[in-house]
């Protein structure tokens, strides 16, 4: 067994490593919808990497996953994606080219 030190809060975790104990903690409760909002919006390119993988890694799972992003590669494992203008629909069936 590794035993790490995370420091007080966490602050010797890195943002990347803090997101996977959010969906982690998320995941133990067995949740039928998950909804990420700006999940990656503060990690770096790495840490988003992972965190995208890891929302994939979900696809196969019997829950909902609902990804609210800016950055549109961050959706590129989402089956539907909805794009909004200013709080109007404009798109029901966007394209992300992986």
């Amino acid at each position: 067994m590794v035993r790490t030190q995370i420091g007080d809060k966490g602050t010797k975790l890195s943002g990347g490593q803090k997101q996977r104990l959010a969906i982690a903690r998320a995941l133990y409760h067995r949740p039928q919808i998950l909804i990420f909002d700006e999940a990656t919006s503060a990690l770096d390119e790495e840490s988003e990497k992972e965190i995208t993988e890891a929302i994939k890694e979900l696809n196969n799972s019997n829950i909902t996953i609902i990804v609210v992003a800016h950055r549109i590669q961050t959706l590129k494992y989402c089956n539907k994606v909805f794009l909004l203008n200013e709080g109007v629909l404009v798109e029901t069936d966007v394209k992300i080219n992986n």
